[in-house]
């Protein structure tokens, strides 16, 4: 795409390709309120997550990225694959299903609602957002500097435990 930029006062014709469209990043006081929310919690026993940098992305760049928040709650204390505690369908947190319809106007299916089924939906909206923020990748830079590369992370209300994390 041929651009009429400048930069720095100085004109930049010819082609910008674009670069990489990561999101913007968020300072760690911004996380700081939506981890605690979490950690108040008491049927919240731990939490946790993996990030890496994948060694290969079918010829896409590399990128440092989080990955599968999961949640163990006091009901979910005999559960030991992390994988059976992330959120899409958490046995203890409980599940949201959105309701579609068609729009006779435009002719598309349209969310028109949502059902949450489980024992708190504040519990459960608290856990979310902390899978938005940790897997929403405006915290990347934040989650890297505190805890590497290549981890798996347990957060809990004593401290924080990280294991290097083998991943394909």
């Amino acid at each position: 795409m041929t651009s009429s930029r400048s930069f720095l006062g100085i004109p930049v014709e010819g082609d910008i390709t674009a670069g990489s469209t990561r999101v913007e990043q968020k300072p760690i006081e911004k996380l700081q309120p939506i981890l605690q929310a979490v950690l108040d919690d008491p049927t919240i026993v731990e939490f946790g997550w993996q990030q890496y940098t994948p060694y290969f992305n079918d010829g896409d760049p590399c990128e440092f990225s989080v990955h599968g928040l999961w949640v163990r709650t006091t009901a979910d204390a005999d559960v030991e694959d992390e994988y059976e505690l992330e959120m899409r369908g958490h046995r203890s947190l409980g599940k949201v299903t959105a309701e579609w319809a068609e729009n006779p106007e435009s002719g598309r299916r349209e969310k028109t609602g949502e059902t949450y089924e489980g024992p708190d939906r504040g519990r459960y909206d608290r856990c979310r957002a902390l899978e938005t923020a940790v897997e929403g990748g405006a915290f990347e830079h934040v989650l890297l500097d505190a805890f590497g590369d290549h981890a798996h992370v347990t957060v809990r209300r004593d401290g924080i435990e990280v294991e290097f994390y083998a991943h394909d």
